[in-house]
């Protein structure tokens, strides 16, 4: 196992920069996930650190070593790939021990190594099979077994929950992550899927346009982002934002005013430090519930039109339309709304979030 340094890594193609001088620290044994959309940089930053993309600047260091110059082979890490990359014409036995081939193990050594990852991954039953009479699931561990068996100083996984079903999406995520518990290995896992994200991860590396843009424990993120694009990517569904702008009395809405109340003594000190009066005010659907006759201590209500409901089996999100646009609020179960219905929400000063709307940066 082996710490891994990112110092200042650039990656240009030609006049194009994907990835633009990040720094990263990923402690020994830690589980790490680069996420972020399609074209941020996640991958290409994944494959420099496997040697597969060469480094346009910067230095990369594995353990103690600068690895830079070093060929794949030379950095002792394994990547486990979208599409299994398994051999359809061996079995499990053979695709395992497809790593150790140029070991210099003895052959009873290398069929030890193999039962052993065999018996941690729950496919010792199928060591004689071939892929083709194997599930989705099961393939990507034997995909996942071939990396293990070398013992290397890092795991890196590129997408390999994609092409999975949802449910052996979930599956895999609880393997993974008790792979991790058990063997303690450094972990590097690149996911457009926040879920995955946030379910397995130590800390999180959200990216955009080849950026870090913030870096921390999966809560962390949710609870504190440190921009809009993070506050909206880190969550399901996504926060809520409402355009406002500051004024000598506090708080306005425009457009919204008259559906939306924001009580003025719930504007935090650290709002004045924006840098323009224009501000998005943030809440993430799980905080707003319904305003129920009587309520009181609410810091901001919302009232709306139902557009839709989307019964989730333990909760309800309901969509609701104001004058500016919509925002999406958490209901019980049991809770019934139908379209057209007028419905009001509220959000307790704790749980809303402002930003600067011209830096898109987290002011209180």
């Amino acid at each position: 196992m082996a710490s891994i340094t990112l110092d200042k890594i650039v990656k240009t193609y030609g006049a194009s920069t994907a990835v633009h001088g990040i720094d990263l620290q990923i402690a020994d044994g830690e589980f790490v996930v680069l996420v972020g959309p399609s074209g941020c940089g996640k991958s290409t930053t994944l494959r420099m650190i496997a040697g597969l993309e060469s480094i346009s600047g910067g230095t990369l260091k594995i353990g103690a070593r600068v690895v830079n110059q070093m060929e794949p082979k030379q950095r002792n890490i394994a990547m486990v790939f979208q599409n299994y990359a398994i051999y359809p014409h061996m079995t499990v036995h053979q695709n395992i021990g497809f790593g150790l081939y140029t070991s210099k193990l003895s052959r009873a050594e290398k069929d030890a190594r193999v039962q052993e990852v065999g018996r941690i991954l729950g496919l010792s039953h199928l060591l004689e099979r071939r892929p083709a009479a194997l599930s989705g699931g099961q393939r990507q561990r034997v995909a996942i077994g071939r990396a293990m068996v070398r013992d290397p100083q890092a795991f890196l996984f590129d997408e390999p929950l994609s092409n999975l079903d949802a449910q052996l999406r979930g599956q895999m995520r609880l393997e993974i992550k008790q792979l991790h518990q058990r063997l303690g290995s450094t972990i590097v896992f690149v996911t457009h899927d926040q879920v995955e994200a946030m379910s397995m991860a130590d800390r999180i590396v959200v990216m955009r346009e080849g950026r870090i843009l913030q870096v921390g424990a999966p809560m962390e993120l949710y609870n504190r982002p440190a921009d809009m694009f993070t506050a909206r990517f880190i969550g399901s569904p996504e926060m809520n934002m409402l355009d406002a702008e500051l004024s000598g009395d506090g708080l306005g809405f425009g457009a919204n005013a008259g559906r939306v109340a924001l009580v003025p003594d719930a504007l935090p000190p650290g709002l004045r430090q924006a840098s323009s009066p224009r501000v998005a005010v943030g809440i993430r659907p799980q905080d707003l519930a319904p305003l129920n006759a009587g309520t009181t201590g609410a810091a901001l209500v919302l009232h709306g039109t139902v557009r839709v409901a989307e019964p989730h089996g333990s909760e309800t999100f309901v969509h609701l339309d104001l004058p500016s646009g919509s925002v999406i609020a958490r209901a019980p179960a049991a809770a019934s709304y139908r379209p057209g219905d007028a419905a009001s929400f509220k959000a307790d000063r704790d749980s809303i979030r402002y930003f600067d709307r011209e830096t898109e940066k987290l002011v209180a």
